[in-house]
């Protein structure tokens, strides 16, 4: 329920209280940080909550040579402002590897690298972010006859609770792993976003043999690097790559079809009529759904062959198939494959059971509670949501609910990717800085 506002409590408020610290809110912290320093600016009060203990992101898949898959120019800022020294131009700069990195003629960057980016960025917030702080609630606060401002609750992870108070909320809860129906996580089944701390468990145990069989199920890019990394690190193993495909099928990151990711391809696809939009996420979700690399495709493909002629078969691709079972035994776990097409099935014991089956957004309005009844939805019960990514609300809710992220039906293939991050954070610090109170302005000078 919506508590009671007493008090003036506008030196105590913050203008943005971000849920989530990973690339999205790291993008708005800096131009919140940008906006601050310039002259004159009316200062916004920004604060992030983080449940992990540090900045991470996507740790588990920080595979020593996967590089990105998109451009380090579409970084944390530069799309936004491309002077600042947030970039990652600057990181490298400060890294005293700009020199090389030009060398070596790539847009993309490793991962690793990317990763060390965020980080190097992220560690200039520290008076900005709470780490170790999961929120749990949302809850309005009743001024008059409107809720103007939301108090967050969080858990530590010492169990102790905090509740701040602030103007606007901004969701950047990432995603979640994917499951198919029926599948359980365990010490022997896994989401390839744990890999390699899964696979360092596995090195460590003395007490298991050394695995002689993966199965990793998915037709992505994780699910090709996934299968490429575990032939490369258990070089006595045999990999089993399970996927519905009659193959590997290749992104299109041709030119014209990166356009879909540009910041006006948003202007576009929101004012598009459903059937418009439906249309381009089908025409082009092979830019980035279930696709994988070229050269990737090719180093799997080649692999196969070798083996063929020399008769060695340690990669083996299950093609138009599905796993229907898997059991748990003392010994691993126990996949029935079977082939769409003939309904032949194959019993793989395995050691481990690896699904790469990508992610779904995180629901942010399960934090809500009552007041997620102040929310519109669309017709099919996602949230309604408006150009600057506020949720649409009720008329006594004044409050901004912001997402980054789960507004893909609404702004496009872009949302849960880098590719719009800095456009998108510039955007929705714009409209909080449109209503930020002239009172607060002079209370925080």
């Amino acid at each position: 329920m919506p508590q009671e506002l007493v008090g003036d409590t506008s030196d105590k408020c913050y203008d943005v209280v971000g849920v989530g610290f990973g690339p999205a809110n790291l993008a708005l912290a800096i131009a919140i940080a940008e906006h601050n320093a310039q002259p004159d600016a009316t200062p916004v009060r920004g604060l992030f909550l983080e449940r992990q203990r540090r900045f991470g992101w996507h740790r588990g898949m920080l595979i020593d040579d996967a590089t990105m898959q998109v451009s380090f120019l579409k970084d944390l800022v530069t799309l936004r402002n491309p002077t600042s020294d947030f970039s990652f131009l600057a990181y490298l700069h400060s890294s005293d590897r700009l020199i090389d990195f030009i060398n070596q003629k790539s847009l993309f960057p490793l991962r690793v690298e990317f990763h060390d980016y965020l980080e190097w960025a992220a560690a200039r917030f520290t008076d900005e972010v709470r780490y170790g702080h999961e929120v749990t609630t949302v809850e309005p606060v009743r001024t008059g006859g409107t809720m103007e401002y939301f108090d967050v609750t969080t858990r530590g992870s010492d169990g102790s609770t905090t509740t701040v108070r602030t103007r606007n909320v901004v969701f950047g809860m990432g995603l979640t792993p994917y499951l198919p129906q029926g599948a359980a996580l365990s010490e022997r089944v896994w989401h390839n976003r744990d890999l390699l701390g899964r696979v360092e468990q596995v090195r460590r145990n003395a007490s298991y043999p050394p695995p002689v069989r993966f199965a990793v199920v998915g037709a992505g890019q994780s699910a090709a690097e996934v299968t490429k990394y575990l032939h490369d690190t258990f070089p006595h193993a045999e990999v089993c790559g399970v996927f519905s495909r009659y193959g590997y099928s290749p992104s299109d990151d041709s030119p014209f079809a990166n356009r879909v990711f540009d910041p006006a391809a948003v202007d576009q696809f929101y004012v598009a009529p459903p059937e418009v939009k439906q249309l381009i996420m089908d025409y082009h979700a092979n830019t980035n759904y279930s696709v994988v690399d070229t050269d990737l495709i090719e180093e799997l493909y080649r692999r196969v062959y070798q083996e063929k002629v020399v008769g060695t078969r340690r990669l083996r691709l299950f093609n138009v198939s599905r796993v229907v079972e898997t059991v748990e035994t003392a010994e691993g776990v126990r996949a029935t494959v079977e082939s769409l097409t003939t309904r032949e099935k194959t019993v793989l014991d395995c050691d481990v059971l690896v699904y790469a089956t990508g992610y779904r957004p995180a629901d942010p309005l399960a934090l809500l509670g009552d007041l997620a009844a102040q929310c519109e939805r669309d017709e099919a019960g996602r949230p309604a949501v408006e150009r600057d990514y506020r949720i649409r609300t009720e008329p006594e809710l004044v409050g901004g609910l912001f997402l980054q992220g789960n507004t893909e039906h609404s702004h496009g293939i872009s949302s849960s990717l880098l590719s719009t991050t800095a456009v998108r954070a510039g955007q929705i610090l714009d409209s909080i800085v449109a209503e930020v109170p002239a009172q607060l302005a002079v209370s925080a000078r």
